[in-house]
């Protein structure tokens, strides 16, 4: 029976702990660490005196991101696969996982109460995604075959006031996070948007999960549509790209 030995990259501790405990107590699995930074990651991926073979991550770390990882285990340990658990399910970060080399990716909200389960699976040549994740990657590839494109957005002039929508006028979005959004909306990465406001990528992830929750979406395509029709966005010119 193979053993496999499982690398978790998780900067929430309660998270990581209880990963580490289902892996543990998994016959065939034997956890080489439980990390919370990048550095730590990087520095156990590349000493190949220590063989990797599962490399669970999460994609927000403190100082780096987990697509980093997963690219560099694809070059020192190619025996590693990567599965991927985040708190976001946008079609971006998922295919962008996948291209990185992933061959799974869970949104934390549809966390197994067995990961050991799940990892045992993907070495058996499973793929698990969560569901909702599936169902959004197959509405965009949809989308994207049919050639489909979104109705003419409404003019800002028809579009009522909704930046007052919360109680007492005040406006809906924080003055962080329209800056935030409004840099979604141009196209550029929760990196780049860390840099540019000198602040840490878990930051800015923290503002674009409020983002998602006043707003009722899901992604960031759903989030400058919504944004948009609410009047809180003009929509993005094409001509604009990220630095």
């Amino acid at each position: 029976m193979p053993l496999w030995r499982v690398l978790i990259v998780e900067d929430d501790v309660p998270t990581r702990d209880f990963f580490a405990d289902s892996v543990s107590r998994c016959a065939e699995l034997r956890l080489v660490a439980g990390v919370g930074t990048f550095e730590e990651a990087r520095a156990l991926i590349e000493d190949t005196s220590q063989a990797i073979d599962i490399l669970l991550t999460d994609l927000a770390l403190p100082d780096g991101n987990g697509l980093d990882l997963i690219r560099l285990a694809g070059r020192v340990q190619p025996q590693c696969e990567a599965l991927v658990i985040s708190m976001f399910g946008d079609e971006d970060s998922v295919l962008s996982s996948v291209e990185a080399g992933a061959l799974g990716y869970i949104q934390k909200d549809f966390t197994p109460d067995n990961i050991a389960h799940t990892i045992l699976e993907m070495k058996a040549g499973a793929s698990p995604i969560s569901p909702m994740i599936a169902r959004r990657v197959l509405a965009k590839y949809r989308a994207l075959h049919a050639g489909e494109r979104e109705a003419t957005l409404p003019k800002p002039e028809a579009v009522a006031s909704s930046a007052e929508d919360m109680p007492g006028g005040r406006t809906l979005l924080s003055a962080r996070e329209q800056e935030v959004l409004e840099l979604i909306a141009r196209g550029f990465s929760y990196a780049e948007i860390s840099k540019l406001k000198g602040v840490s990528v878990h930051t800015i992830q923290s503002h674009i999960k409020n983002l998602y929750t006043k707003l009722a979406v899901h992604s960031k395509s759903e989030a400058v549509y919504e944004a948009t029709r609410l009047g809180l966005l003009q929509p993005p010119s094409s001509s604009v790209t990220p630095r």
